[in-house]
Formats: C-alpha cells, structure tokens, sequence
C-alpha cells in the first residue's frame, strides 16, 4: 500500500484539535476525534488470554549452580546422591538380593521422608530470602532439611547395620571400614545444601539431627522387634514368590554365597 505524509491532532484543554506532528503512515486512515464522538475510557491493558499455571518443579531433583563455579557443579551433583541411593541402590538391592534387612531399611526411608514433609508442612519454615527466587523453590518449605534427614538416617542406619550386624562381613576391621563409608557424602550433602542457597545451616542442622535419630531408632526398631517376623515373611505365599529372604545370621554372607555357588556348579559338572 502506498505511503502517504500524514498529519495527526490532539485535543486541547478547549476541545478544539491541535496540529500535533508529521509523519508518514501505511494501511488505514484515522481521523482525529471530534467532539461529537461518544466519550471514551481511559487506556487499559488488552486480555492476553487465560494466565498461564505457576510451574513448580520437583524439588528431590531440582539442584541448580552459579554457571562457572565449579564446586557448585560438583555440590549439585552431590546433592543427587539420595536419588541414585534410591534408584540405584535400593531397586538393584532389591532386584537382586531380596533381602528383608534391605526392605526394612528402604522402608525406613520411605517413613522418614513422609515425616519430613509432614514438619515442613506444619512449620512452614521459608527457605533462604535471598536465593529461593532465583533457585525457584520459594513455594517449598525449608525446615527440616530432606537431603540432610536422608542421608543421615542412611549413614546412621548402615552404620548400625555393619557394626552390630556384620552387612555381611566377619572381620571387625571391615566392618568399621564400611561403617565409614556413607559419612562423607552425607557431610558432603549437608554442605551442598547450604553452599548452593537451599537451605540455611540451622535448617540443615535440624535435618541432620532428625535423620540420625530415626536412623537409629529404626535400626533398633527392626534389629529388635521385627526380626521376629522375618521367617515367617520368608515362607509366606508372598516371601516364596518374590524370593524374600534374610541372611543376617550368616556371619560371612559372600564367602557363604561363593562356596556354596561352587559346590552347585561341581555338582552340576558331575551329574
């Protein structure tokens, strides 16, 4: 369409229209108002259409790092180590060896996270002001902290489980050595939590101390009271068909397992 000079007008404090600017313009013309045109209202912002739902993410797996901070990269992938406990650890724990010590210490978990939601959902205690915008987890609750309550019950239940139970192993030195082992990833946890902004330290504190004690207190709670039951579960219609057993009156469980595997496979060469 062509171009053509243009010149507009706007109303004075009289009514009367005024020469306001030139310019060039395509498509339709308008004309200036008059005061024979109906009253209009004041300016207001067009309906874009239905708002968009607030989008909340997952808050388990959501770890984000400043870009470039390469101790942050390794804390966020630090503070995964309860999802790959999870998936990793338990399912192929479970997949494989159908042990009813493993069941209980999954479940365990299980009961201690559903405990920690419960809390932050009754103290609706806020996560750190001055990051929870930019990590977007301000519509989350922050006290007690869940990684920390996770990996604390995990570290003090598989401790109590190698020193007291053996977890499979006779020598005492192994035992400790094992015990050992989960403490660093969950310090490691704890001070993810509070570097990369999720939480505060008493938050952490908090879940900590709250991990460790039920760890222990279901530790306790299995090792002295469901035990019993164990037996029966194994020659239930359930236990027979999902192949649950106990092996935690064996004191060497691998060495139990490699000879008697052995003596199969002998057996078998010979028939």
């Amino acid at each position: 369409m062509e171009h053509r000079p243009s010149i507009w007008t706007v109303p004075n404090e009289q009514g009367n229209h005024q020469l306001h600017g030139r310019g060039t313009f395509s498509g339709a013309i308008h004309r200036a108002p008059s005061s024979s045109d109906p009253p209009t209202l004041p300016f207001q912002e067009m309906d874009e259409g239905p708002s968009v739902a607030a989008l909340k993410a997952v808050t388990l797996t959501h770890v984000r790092y400043r870009r470039g901070d390469s101790l942050g990269h390794f804390l966020a992938w630090v503070s995964l180590i309860p999802v790959f406990i999870s998936l990793g650890g338990f399912v192929s724990h479970f997949i494989f060896r159908r042990e009813l010590q493993g069941v209980c210490f999954a479940f365990g978990l299980i009961l201690s996270q559903l405990l920690n939601e419960l809390i932050k959902s009754s103290i609706q205690q806020s996560r750190p002001s001055a990051m929870c915008a930019i990590l977007e987890v301000c519509d989350s609750h922050g006290w007690p902290s869940s990684h920390s309550q996770y990996m604390f019950f995990f570290a003090s239940y598989f401790t109590l489980l190698c020193l007291l139970n053996g977890a499979g192993f006779s020598s005492p030195r192994s035992r400790r050595l094992l015990g050992l082992l989960p403490w660093p990833a969950a310090l490691l946890t704890l001070y993810s939590r509070v570097y990369l902004g999720y939480h505060t330290i008493a938050q952490v504190i908090a879940g900590a101390t709250l991990g460790l004690a039920l760890g222990a207190g279901w530790f306790w709670i299995v090792n002295n009271m469901l035990v019993e039951y164990f037996p029966a579960i194994e020659e239930s219609v359930a236990g027979r068909f999902l192949y649950l057993k106990d092996s935690s009156h064996i004191p060497n469980v691998l060495q139990f397992e490699y000879n008697n595997v052995r003596a199969a496979r002998k057996k078998l060469a010979k028939d």
